[in-house]
């Protein structure tokens, strides 16, 4: 390697701790955890790499793989994305993509792992189950991948057909299936029995609330029957969206706070007047009720007294930043962690449900028994 390419590797690697370090990113991380002697050692392993490696380094593969274990490395919702991964996640808020209908969960280090597997999607079809562990994909191993990555590299914008290698229990199986329009509409309301309907929310990005206020509000009634808002599954979305959707159900100065790095908050309010500040709610959940779902079913919970039934999420309520890199690359780091307005926070504690449905018992006729039975009580 001429000394150009390792002088660019290792001020490369430096440059971006330093990012990491000096930009007010990643609360609760401290200056101690990343010390000038830990940077030292980083350029040493890069000159070691030039002087002792028996072969010559591909550089940008070697940049890749700094990038990648570096962010990766830092907590689950920060990710490197390469340029196929950055085109993707720039593409999944209009539902455009195609997908096998598999919501994975991964932490650094371990395989990702099943925690949803959509309604009528070719993973259901296929008897992918949730738990099961996916090692690889068309060969390439998910062991170095971040969870939004292993996620995104599943999708695409034709109807491809991908090969899986999952792990269950002691077998190996291999899975291919297709993808396919899963869940396009970004919500949909079905009536439901001893209920006002049953609302589920598959993506909360707009037009999520534009939709539900022209087309479902008009059929919904103050001090009707519950309303239950499915969030089953819903593992994308923004905050500002919540914060609309939220605005339906109650107004509060400050229904919680997004905490930065050195303590500052930025303040979530809910401005407007609600348009059902009185209808009972019931919402549903599970493993992959993720992100922004989470927050309006905590905030929903806390102050308006819904009633959760489902599992725990994961709590993965963050702001994450998006850098975008010269080679067509980015970087998405964790900037803030949300807090509910009494202190509570959602980020890797989750929301727990007051009625519990077993993994194995996660389908919609076991939810909607769970929901006439506690509708009963109400």
């Amino acid at each position: 390697m001429n000394k150009s390419r390792i002088v660019f590797l290792s001020v490369g690697i430096a440059v971006s701790l330093f990012f990491l370090i000096e930009r007010d990113f990643l609360p609760g991380l401290s200056k101690k955890d990343t010390t000038k002697d830990q940077l030292k050692l980083v350029g040493n392993a890069a000159y070691l790499i030039r002087d002792e490696y028996v072969e010559e380094p591909n550089a940008a593969l070697t940049m890749e793989g700094a990038f990648r274990g570096l962010v990766d490395s830092l907590d689950v919702g920060s990710s490197y994305l390469n340029k196929d991964a950055l085109t993707k996640f720039d593409l999944r808020k209009g539902g455009n993509l195609l997908e096998p209908g598999l919501i994975l969960y991964k932490t650094y280090g371990r395989f990702p792992v099943v925690i949803g597997v959509k309604e009528n999607s070719p993973a259901e079809q296929k008897g992918i189950k949730v738990g099961d562990t996916l090692s690889a994909i068309d060969g390439k191993s998910t062991l170095l991948m971040s969870m939004l990555e292993a996620n995104l590299f599943l999708r695409s914008t034709t109807d491809q057909t991908t090969t899986l290698k999952i792990l269950r229990g002691g077998e190996t199986k291999y899975i291919r299936l297709g993808n396919a329009p899963v869940a396009k509409e970004i919500c949909v309301f079905e009536p439901a029995p001893y209920s006002s309907g049953i609302l589920k929310i598959n993506r909360l990005y707009p037009p999520c609330v534009q939709k539900f206020k022209q087309e479902f509000l008009p059929m919904l009634k103050q001090g009707g029957n519950p309303l239950i808002v499915d969030l089953r599954d819903c593992a994308e979305g923004d905050i500002e969206e919540a914060q609309s959707f939220l605005n339906i159900f109650l107004r509060r100065e400050e229904i919680g706070y997004f905490e930065k790095k050195g303590g500052l908050r930025d303040i979530v309010p809910l401005n407007d007047k609600p348009l059902l500040g009185e209808l009972p709610l019931i919402v549903w959940t599970n493993k992959a009720t993720m992100g922004p779902s989470e927050v309006v079913a905590g905030v929903l919970k806390e102050y308006r007294k819904a009633k959760i039934i489902g599992l725990e999420t994961p709590g993965l309520v963050s702001h994450q930043e998006l850098i975008p890199l010269e080679d067509g690359s980015g970087l998405l780091l964790t900037s803030a962690i949300f807090h509910l307005s009494e202190g509570k926070a959602i980020w890797k504690k989750g929301i727990e449900p007051d009625v519990e449905i077993k993994i194995e018992a996660q389908t919609f006729h076991s939810y909607l028994e769970e929901t006439k039975k506690l509708i009963a009580k109400l």
